[in-house]
């Protein structure tokens, strides 16, 4: 996240700016530079004793002119394996990031690893874990959120578990989809950015050995999963009845395909209906379609991000996606009915997408030639068509 002082739409500028031309969805954006705003104010972000968030949303300033844009940047799996590991030996290893993803006025991924350095491995294929200053360093890069509602998260068995939910208890940056019971995993993090209350959600639907042997229950701790999606739809409706935006981010997919699957568009469709703003997703390792379906803007892969690359050049197709909201129009949604909402446009004015492309050194994302940026750029674009979702937003 971007500090107070910066002006509100610095975030759009990096990003839009840095893109091939033609790298920001129908319709255009207004210019950056020339759209000035206010600052935006630091997000608060508030939790209480149950995990649900209790920050209240600011009123907007009858003095302060509202900025024109609020900025989400949205990235997808983090991972700290194998040369990746080294990263972890430089507290400012990831700060040269904080332009890339940090720029926004709020800014997520997927951090796909347990937090341990004890446990047994558990019967799975893939074993993934960090020590705590990853966090510290996720941090330093920008981030304002993550998620931990996935398929690594409790690689390494109770004990890796019991150390994993002691490192989020005091984690510098929130993390949703994972806490020491259910109300805890599918609580938001809620942040208020200029005005507007944001609420983020973590889970996952991948039905893999994860989410059925450390599943968050009422009385037991692990992972938010929706295989049965009554706690997520209890959460967002909770959410869309106190906060302006609702964000959900989900694990789920078919690895290694740029297609959503079926359950995929089902869940999307779902949460539409139930008038959540945004839903982001990641999983398959690849990039997969994003755009509007119907008012929500939906992401269904976001691809690697920080990551060990395995499987050749495609595995290290990366970027950050920024969502531009109309601060006025979600602000005006507030307390809205369901069907009242759902009739409003989408609060998503405008998507930009940045290709980057996972360095074979580091792990670290980085911007690509020129041509591989626009072929990269042109991947995603195509990329909607089997996704089924619309390059902008019903009228």
């Amino acid at each position: 996240m971007r500090s107070s002082g910066r002006v509100g739409l610095v975030a759009t500028a990096v990003l839009v700016g840095l893109a091939v031309v033609g790298c920001t969805t129908s319709p255009p954006p207004t210019d950056a530079r020339s759209s000035a705003a206010a600052p935006a104010e630091r997000p608060t972000v508030g939790r209480a004793a149950s995990s649900s968030a209790t920050a209240t949303p600011a009123a907007p300033s009858s003095t302060v002119r509202p900025p024109t844009s609020v900025t989400l940047a949205f990235a997808g799996d983090v991972h700290f394996e194998g040369h990746v590991r080294s990263l972890l030996d430089d507290p400012a290893s990831l700060a040269v990031l904080q332009p890339v993803i940090g720029a926004a006025d709020l800014s997520m991924l997927n951090l796909e690893t347990s937090i341990t350095s004890r446990g047994v491995e558990q019967p799975k294929l893939y074993h993934f874990r960090v020590a705590p200053q990853a966090l510290d360093l996720l941090k330093a890069a920008g981030l304002d959120v993550l998620t931990m509602a996935n398929n690594h998260t409790v690689d390494y068995g109770p004990l890796g578990l019991t150390d994993s939910l002691a490192a989020v208890a005091t984690s510098p940056i929130p993390v949703v989809g994972f806490g020491p019971n259910a109300a805890a995993a599918f609580a938001p993090a809620v942040f208020t950015v200029s005005g507007v209350s944001i609420a983020v959600i973590g889970s996952s639907q991948l039905n893999d050995y994860t989410i059925h042997a450390y599943p968050a229950t009422s009385t037991t701790p692990g992972i938010a999963g929706n295989l049965d999606p009554t706690r997520l739809l209890a959460a967002v409706r909770a959410a869309r009845a106190k906060y302006d935006i609702v964000v959900v981010y989900e694990h789920w997919g078919t690895d290694y395909t740029q297609c959503p699957d079926g359950a995929q568009r089902a869940t999307a469709s779902m949460l539409a209906k139930e008038g959540v703003d945004i839903v982001v997703g990641s999983h398959a390792h690849r990039i997969q379609g994003s755009g509007w379906l119907g008012r929500t803007y939906v992401a269904y892969g976001l691809g690697n991000f920080i990551w060990m690359n395995t499987r050749g050049d495609i595995d290290k197709h990366s970027g950050v996606l920024t969502l531009s909201v109309d601060p006025a129009a979600a602000i005006a949604l507030r307390g809205a009915s369901l069907p009242t909402r759902l009739k409003a446009p989408s609060v998503v004015r405008t998507a930009a997408w940045q290709p980057l492309m996972v360095g074979d050194a580091d792990g670290i994302p980085r911007r690509p030639s020129a041509a591989k940026e626009k072929a990269l750029y042109d991947a995603w674009v195509t990329n909607r068509g089997c996704a089924r979702l619309a390059s902008r937003p019903l009228a």
